[in-house]
């Protein structure tokens, strides 16, 4: 994950700056602020600014009837039950932005979850740099047979390295293509004063996905952990998924109480469909069940053995 000296030279005066405030802090949180945590080759997650707490979303679910905190065992426990039976608006009287660097196909997904504000870097104003996304030996994986958005086993040998050589190849080409059609130098003058370049709104459109970009995404605690509950799960893609994880910790370094919560009853928890919960009570009293006769289809049949620890 390369910085720029510049880039280096902004966080380190960010995070050396003590500013004196009333406003609720999280200590954790505070020590990573502005630290951009690697993802990827080169790509990064920062936290640039929150607001609230574990206090907040008590305050919040205790304003009806005037109750302020009392102990933090009360706390956990009136956390557990929000998010256990589903209550969204007192998460969302905390916020959390942050500065994240992806490639673009992984942005493209991310951008399906439109409970967030996002910013994201121009290729119409600025060039955009000359990184891009290779995926490590133990991630190059075939195409699943039995799941269209899944993978299967990992590449090995010719086939592997074949792979390896296109993606880096068609990377460079493309990026080669982009600057001879902008014809811009670092100090934006021609490369060849002998012709014009082409528009950057133009110039960018034959680079390919596995290229870096960059936005400033701000969501609040309810959309954060859903977010999360989909990105960090073990189906999720494994690009997005490390972008999940390392955000499930600052969520923890936030607010540590919720966090417990969410991973409790949303990441590690189960939900059950009506059929799916008479077909638990059924298997608790000792009754055989089978797929063909459960109501399920067999995929929800296999989700729901799966959910159990039971075989299929």
């Amino acid at each position: 994950m390369p910085l720029s000296s510049d880039q280096k030279a902004e966080i380190d005066q960010q995070r050396a700056e003590q500013r004196p405030t009333r406003r609720v802090v999280a200590p954790d949180l505070e020590e990573v602020l502005y630290e951009a945590l690697p993802v990827l080759d080169h790509g990064f997650v920062r936290v640039i600014d929150y607001m609230g707490d574990d206090n907040a979303v008590v305050q919040a679910a205790r304003v009806s009837y005037g109750r302020g905190t009392k102990r933090v065992s009360e706390d956990r426990g009136l956390i557990n039950y929000l998010i256990r039976h589903r209550h969204t608006t007192p998460f969302e009287m905390c916020e959390i932005k942050y500065h994240v660097k992806l490639p673009i196909f992984v942005a493209r997904q991310w951008i399906r979850h439109r409970t967030a504000n996002v910013n994201e870097y121009s290729a119409r104003y600025s060039i955009l740099d000359k990184e891009f996304y290779i995926p490590r030996p133990e991630h190059l994986a075939a195409q699943s047979a039995a799941n269209r958005q899944g993978r299967d086993a990992v590449l090995a040998g010719k086939e592997a390295e074949r792979v390896f050589d296109l993606l880096r190849k068609d990377s460079e080409l493309v990026y080669e293509h982009y600057f001879e059609m902008l014809n811009e130098g670092t100090d934006g003058a021609p490369l060849d004063p002998e012709r014009s370049g082409l528009a950057r709104e133009l110039a960018r459109m034959n680079l390919s996905l596995n290229y870096y970009t960059q936005w400033y995404w701000k969501t609040d605690l309810h959309n954060l952990m859903h977010f999360l509950s989909l990105r960090a799960d073990a189906h999720a893609q494994y690009e997005i998924r490390a972008y999940a994880d390392v955000m499930v910790d600052t969520l923890k370094r936030w607010c540590p109480l919720a966090h417990e919560a969410f991973l409790e009853y949303r990441l590690g928890g189960t939900a059950l469909s009506k059929t799916g919960l008479a077909i638990v009570k059924r298997l608790l009293a000792g009754e055989p069940v089978e797929q063909k006769t459960s109501g399920l289809s067999a995929r929800d049949w296999r989700e729901l053995m799966a959910s159990l620890g039971r075989g299929a």
